[in-house]
């Protein structure tokens, strides 16, 4: 269900839909985890693509997990903070995962690298994201710098979030990239294609 944001302050918008997301029963949050992987599953842009880039849930956000332990034939990069940016590792379910940071789980920084050239798909965590394919991140800008890279900004996203974070509209800095799709245990949503480019 599409929601009008509450706030156009970003920070206030962030408090209230964490606190909404982290007030969701574990049951609840783990069956619309499990519906959203299953739509993502049903997606030619997910069963298409050899790598993936996902990340390890954190604050309640969807669990992808199911998706990196059946999906064996697959290549999955989960990133690692650096300074301000992300590294992409090549991670399976027997590799070791250490704490970042942020209190994050991260791949161990002696896995394989994962290039942009390697990469078919990013599976986009986020607060929030609306009807324009615009995201609500945790305030770090982390995706924003790694979309805004040239290397990076042809690449398929999926923004990841629950159907009671899909809004009407977010408020929207001149640095925030937009994402091609949005998947929610409710569906996938837009075009595969970001606004404003020419796919």
């Amino acid at each position: 269900m599409i929601q009008e944001p509450q706030t156009a302050n970003k920070r206030t918008l962030r408090q209230e839909l964490l606190q909404l997301r982290q007030s969701m029963p574990s049951k609840v949050w783990r069956q619309k985890s499990i519906q959203l992987c299953d739509h993502l599953q049903a997606s030619s842009l997910f069963t298409q693509a050899r790598t993936v880039l996902g990340t390890f849930s954190t604050r309640q956000e969807p669990d992808l997990s199911p998706l990196f332990k059946a999906e064996s034939d697959k290549v999955w990069g989960f990133p690692r903070c650096q300074d301000r940016g992300l590294i992409w590792h090549a991670w399976s379910s027997e590799d070791p995962l250490q704490v970042g940071a942020y209190g994050i789980q991260e791949p161990h920084p002696e896995l394989p690298i994962l290039s942009p050239e390697a990469v078919d798909l990013i599976l986009v965590p986020a607060i929030a994201c609306d009807l324009q394919g615009y995201r609500l991140g945790y305030g770090g800008g982390f995706y924003d710098r790694l979309l805004s890279h040239p290397a990076w900004q042809a690449k398929p996203t999926i923004g990841i979030v629950f159907e009671s974070a899909r809004l009407a509209a977010l408020p929207v800095d001149p640095w925030d990239q937009p994402l091609g799709m949005v998947c929610t245990e409710a569906g996938l949503f837009g075009s595969g294609a970001k606004p404003g480019s020419k796919a």
